[in-house]
């Protein structure tokens, strides 16, 4: 069997790559585990230009989000499914300081695409504790990760270009020209696995920083009509199911829910929020970060032929649609990768 592509994981990363390339007129393969681990399956999929606890523009948000606000919707028109969710985020301020300082970004060019709002007192006081008012910002949302797998891994199988089960790297190739993995060729293998790719033999001296997050879901009966984020994102599923989260810890690398996490979600979000609810119940999965929080796209330093697309993050749903792209220019058209997640800036690390 002949293809162009094999790519390793169908998570988010591996999903949307493998969209582009099939878009580009390229033939893929892509492994998938499903007994392996898959944080995309429980992400938040939130997409919010305006990030962290000083509340800044996110990183190279005006490339991220002039892509990935048209990309999103045909996506989801091409895999016939629905799960892009286009919804304000409300973030409180928590001083009339930080309320002055947005009075003056709302009409910074740099910030006003990605403001729809600024509230000088409060906007949202039936929910959320915002004295100081808040920030309602725009070409924000969430997109429902688990289907958008789920449509992807349909249109994928029904192309013939899914195989469900474990990639063993030791079972790799090199010859002149292209690449093998048990009967099939190809010009590159992507590894798309996340985290995992720590554990075989060829990524994994790349400087990935796993953390764990931890999320819940809670049944109220207050309408939310739009995501509240501070301290925690709120993110209303519909049907007074909400998504609250998320947790942050890069020592106990497992997926087990914790209580410390889920005392660490009450607290924040009991600080947040005014209306009553119910934990409905707890999700966590361990997300593939790095160091400089820079996704690590490009060549191996000596197998050319395989390819890192990983380290997306947190923010894996506002990042990998506009750096799949740039992968498939470089496969397909020759065009550079950014320095700034180009994995050369680590091949002192090999």
């Amino acid at each position: 069997m002949l293809v162009d592509y094999i790519l390793v994981g169908q998570g988010l990363a591996g999903s949307i790559l493998a969209n582009h390339l099939i878009n580009a007129g390229c033939s893929v393969m892509v492994f998938d585990d499903p007994l392996l681990s898959n944080s995309s399956k429980i992400a938040g999929g939130l997409y919010n230009p305006v990030t962290g606890r000083k509340m800044a523009k996110t990183w190279n948000a005006d490339n991220l989000f002039g892509y990935l606000t048209d990309y999103y919707p045909k996506l989801q028109q091409q895999l016939e499914a629905d799960f892009v969710n286009d919804i304000p985020i409300y973030r409180p301020f928590i001083s009339p300081e930080e309320l002055n300082e947005w009075m003056g970004k709302s009409a910074d060019i740099d910030y006003s695409s990605y403001v729809q709002a600024v509230h000088n007192s409060s906007a949202y006081g039936n929910q959320v504790s915002d004295d100081f008012g808040g920030i309602l910002l725009n070409q924000s949302g969430f997109v429902d990760t688990g289907k958008l797998l789920e449509a992807s891994a349909k249109y994928l199988d029904e192309k013939e270009s899914l195989t469900k089960g474990y990639f063993n790297p030791a079972d790799l190739k090199f010859e002149e020209g292209y690449t093998s993995y048990q009967g099939i060729k190809c010009k590159s293998v992507i590894f798309c696995n996340g985290h995992k790719s720590l554990e075989e033999q060829y990524f994994g001296w790349i400087p990935l920083r796993p953390v764990k997050g931890e999320l819940l879901i809670i049944k109220t009966e207050e309408n939310l009509r739009v995501i509240h984020n501070r301290g925690v994102f709120v993110i209303p599923l519909g049907n007074g199911v909400c998504k609250v989260g998320s947790t942050y810890d890069h020592q106990n690398l497992d997926e087990k829910p914790t209580i410390e996490a889920k005392n660490v979600l009450v607290h924040k979000l009991n600080e947040l929020v005014k209306f009553p609810y119910e934990i409905e119940y707890q999700l966590a999965g361990v997300r593939p970060a790095t160091k400089d929080r820079k996704p690590i796209i490009g060549q191996h330093p000596e197998f050319k032929s395989l390819i890192s697309f990983n380290g997306f993050g947190t923010k894996g749903v506002s990042l990998i649609p506009y750096y799949a792209k740039q992968l498939t220019e470089f496969l397909t058209k020759n065009k550079d990768i950014d320095s700034e997640v180009n994995i050369e800036r680590f091949f002192s690390l090999y």
